[in-house]
């Protein structure tokens, strides 16, 4: 309910406002590839740098309209990232750990730009929810032999222990620039993703009072027209 309350909330202004806009028809599909630098937001903290993995998937975008100067539309992609993290290790010990969670995600965007619509340039701006689903999660230690007894904090449960929750969502938003061209759209985005679930479980019970996905992808989407509006006025 609090997923079905937060895609409403985001996407209500464009679907509101697409009733005094200059209508569009613009469909387009294509593909998406980048970096991803991902950590969790854990309690108690774990001292972490940032894990390194790639990300790709596809994207379908429909442009409803342009409000005054903004071009507004919905962005939607299925996409694979690896996020989790990497434990930033100095006690001494030489240890190295990092924790794999392998996600198909699925980003619902409003997406807002200013610029040029068929050849040149554009700012764009894209917020929304997201939600998620682990297909897959790995463990990888390194440097020697394994002595966890002086981590800061004692905390040590987190090694070989699984997350409790597969299901993920949260909220993720970016900005960009994207190039249009006879041959399709060139997008060069990037976005910051706050999970609003724990992968583990945060009861009383629990170890972690919460323990929440973070990241920042860097992507590179390309989209072609499936249908355009049908206007020689615009540029």
């Amino acid at each position: 309910m609090r997923l079905l309350l937060l895609i409403a909330l985001i996407l209500s202004p464009a679907l509101a406002s697409a009733q005094v806009g200059e209508r569009r028809t613009d469909f387009a599909v294509g593909a998406n590839a980048g970096w991803t630098l991902s950590r969790e937001d854990f309690s108690p903290t774990i001292k972490q740098t940032y894990k390194h993995s790639p990300t790709f998937g596809v994207s379908a975008r429909y442009i409803s309209e342009k409000y005054f100067t903004a071009i507004c539309g919905v962005l939607v992609e299925l996409n694979y990232a690896n996020l989790g993290w990497k434990e930033l290790i100095e006690d001494g010990s030489g240890n190295e750990y990092s924790h794999s969670i392998h996600y198909v995600q699925l980003p619902m965007l409003m997406q807002m730009g200013w610029g040029r619509e068929r050849r040149g340039l554009k700012f764009v701006f894209e917020a929304g929810p997201q939600i998620g689903y682990a297909l897959s999660t790995g463990e990888s230690r390194g440097g020697g032999e394994w002595d966890p007894s002086n981590r800061p904090n004692g905390v040590v449960w987190q090694y070989d222990h699984d997350i409790d929750h597969k299901f993920d969502y949260g909220l993720t938003g970016g900005i960009g620039v994207e190039l249009s061209s006879a041959v399709g759209h060139f997008l060069l985005h990037g976005r910051y993703y706050y999970g609003l679930g724990d992968i583990y479980d945060n009861s009383k019970n629990g170890y972690f009072s919460k323990s929440h996905n973070q990241a920042i992808t860097i992507k590179l989407t390309y989209l072609f027209d499936l249908k355009r509006t049908n206007n020689p006025d615009i540029k």
